[in-house]
């Protein structure tokens, strides 16, 4: 991982031309690329073609990206690299059936098929899920995407009328995916020791007094430190979402 220093480096040379920098950040954050586009698999778009929309996101961040903002470079390319995506998604407007949705497809047909005839009825969603290990959302996809393109943003047959898009559920809160991602990245850019004292505090529920004799600190000190660290990541959190 790069340090901080050498990142503002880079950022800087990226912004006045200099490919190599920009191919070293785009190579050093690609972890952080690919996290943030595998939520949108299974959307009818090639992992690849999702790869590249996420990079042109992230050099999108690092031509708008300004020191004055006051956060590291991390957080302020996430909201761009899922905005890029989801971009996409509504202006191209319709769903792409790619060669993998077709052969998922086709291999849930038959499944159909065949359940029909050793049980005189179709299966449900929740058992087809369960066969192939898909999710229930991508299982409807899937059987929809196979019958004919459509557009995500045309009105649906239902008596309320919604725009297609309106009925895709992610199964989870947009915003909050981009939090646990920024929130992530704060995490991983603490100093060892606060990093593991928020770990054994919120992640392995450890008490303060715990925390002391691991740390082989006392008690008071972690108090003061917890304090300290989760003030400091508040603030950098508000800036994070002020800017995105």
């Amino acid at each position: 991982m790069l340090q901080q220093e050498e990142v503002a480096k880079l950022i800087k040379r990226a912004q006045l031309g200099d490919e190599e920098a920009k191919t070293t950040l785009l190579t050093e954050n690609s972890p952080l690329i690919k996290s943030i586009i595998r939520r949108f698999k299974g959307r009818g778009i090639e992992y690849d073609d999702l790869y590249q929309l996420g990079c042109i996101g992230f050099l999108k961040a690092i031509k708008n990206f300004s020191f004055d903002f006051e956060v590291k470079f991390s957080t302020y390319a996430v909201p761009m690299i899922m905005g890029e995506v989801k971009r996409y998604l509504r202006d191209d407007g319709y769903i792409k059936v790619s060669r993998s949705v077709k052969s998922d497809a086709a291999k849930i047909n038959n499944y159909i098929e065949q359940y029909k005839q050793e049980h005189a009825e179709a299966p449900s969603v929740t058992e087809i899920s369960e066969r192939f290990g898909i999710d229930e959302h991508d299982v409807v996809f899937i059987l929809d995407s196979a019958k004919m393109p459509v557009s995500i943003y045309e009105n649906s047959d239902d008596e309320k009328s919604q725009q297609i898009i309106d009925r895709i559920s992610s199964g989870d809160n947009e915003n909050d995916n981009i939090d646990k991602i920024l929130l992530r990245d704060l995490i991983n850019g603490l100093p060892e020791r606060d990093k593991k004292i928020i770990i054994l505090r919120y992640f392995r529920g450890s008490t303060q007094c715990e925390v002391a004799r691991v740390m082989g600190v006392s008690q008071v000190q972690v108090s003061r430190l917890e304090n300290k660290i989760l003030s400091m990541m508040k603030n950098e959190f508000s800036k994070g979402e002020q800017i995105s």
